[in-house]
């Protein structure tokens, strides 16, 4: 049994240490918000913060999160940065078939955290290893400054 602790719960997880946290998430501890996407950290959609950074699940070993936090879309509602990114998402209409947000969420929610008024091009950086098939980039841009706006 390794201890996680998930979104502010100490969690017991019954896998091989080198089982990917996605995969603890989803298979072990029923948490189905975060995705898969690609299963080699291309795409995003599998991104939590670990630590307070933001990381891909699918190739992070639950190994590498003994003793640190682990935060997840499930916690996000109860964050006040993650609060501000979902209400603009829903503000700038961002989703369309939304696979992809969660992900796209979590990373939103970590450059807020560490820089409170992103350029375009600091959140084309920080958003950059977030896929969206979509394409819906300029309306998460938006959102994205208009969650800085509301948390200034």
């Amino acid at each position: 049994m390794i201890t996680l602790n998930i979104n502010g719960l100490d969690m017991q997880v019954d896998a091989d240490p080198s089982t990917p946290i996605l995969w603890a998430l989803r298979d072990h501890l029923n948490m189905t918000g975060t995705k898969f996407g690609c299963g080699a950290a291309l795409c995003g959609a599998c991104t939590v913060h670990l630590g307070g950074q933001p990381i891909r699940s699918c190739v992070t070993p639950i190994s590498a999160a003994v003793g640190q936090k682990i935060m997840t879309i499930e916690a996000m509602e109860h964050d006040k940065v993650g609060r501000a990114v979902q209400d603009a998402w829903v503000r700038h209409d961002v989703p369309q078939c939304g696979y992809c947000q969660s992900g796209q969420v979590m990373s939103a929610a970590a450059l807020l955290k560490s820089n409170q008024a992103p350029t375009d091009a600091e959140i084309d950086v920080a958003m950059s290893g977030n896929i969206c098939r979509c394409g819906t980039y300029q309306r998460i841009r938006s959102a994205i400054k208009d969650a800085a706006t509301t948390l200034a």
